[in-house]
């Protein structure tokens, strides 16, 4: 809306800001549904034990630092990537510069597009990290928000305006991720817990679909 209003300033437009939503809920699916166990089976995962990453894969969603930093940090979990890699020619320029593939802890997951399955991925992951650099209200944010407890989220204005203080921030600096991840191995059950209850009041008081379709019928 800020970007219409500076840009189209001359034909003075009349604009209505309306965000994205999510549901907050737990998945449908228990730790034991075979469709999770499965899963966890195929790509050498475990619950708790990996940190989250989804989004498309795009060099602005920052990809680079986010495995190479990871790459530094000493933690013994996993950076499991759901994500549309395909072979293409960015994972390979990645592949190159990061060299991710001697490292087992980075795990190219492929994309999963049910979405129960995908909420209990988020709900079992030890954090969610977001490196989306350019857009406003991101889909895959607000869903982080709703189901993972411990959320890293690339220091940018619209990350802050979404999560406020419901996430942890880092920046591009070198290794100011990695020192975040070693810190978060020895971060208390109770400091999850109180980021994860603001996250998810940040969702139900200002994203949750409910809000989001009460104000376009108000409009």
């Amino acid at each position: 809306e800020k970007y219409i209003k500076e840009d189209y300033k001359k034909y003075n437009p009349k604009t209505t800001f309306i965000a994205y939503g999510a549901d907050v809920r737990k998945s449908n699916l228990s730790d034991n549904d075979s469709k999770i166990v499965n899963w966890y089976k195929e790509k050498g995962v475990n619950k708790k034990e990996y940190y989250l990453v989804v989004g498309r894969f795009v060099p602005e969603n920052n990809y680079e630092t986010m495995i190479s930093e990871f790459m530094k940090s000493k933690t013994d979990k996993d950076l499991v990537l759901i994500t549309n890699v395909e072979k293409n020619k960015f994972y390979e320029e990645l592949k190159q510069k990061t060299k991710f593939d001697k490292d087992p802890r980075i795990k190219f997951v492929g994309t999963v597009y049910d979405q129960e399955l995908l909420n209990k991925i988020r709900e079992n992951a030890y954090g969610y990290i977001h490196g989306h650099e350019v857009g406003g209200t991101n889909p895959s944010l607000l869903e982080a928000l709703a189901t993972t407890g411990l959320n890293l989220l690339l220091d940018v204005g619209f990350n802050r305006e979404v999560a406020e203080e419901g996430a942890l921030y880092f920046t591009k600096k070198n290794n100011n991720l990695s020192y975040l991840i070693d810190k978060l191995d020895n971060i208390s059950e109770e400091d999850i817990k109180i980021l994860q209850n603001r996250a998810k009041q940040r969702i139900s008081h200002h994203y949750s679909w409910k809000i989001i379709i009460r104000k376009y019928e108000e409009l």
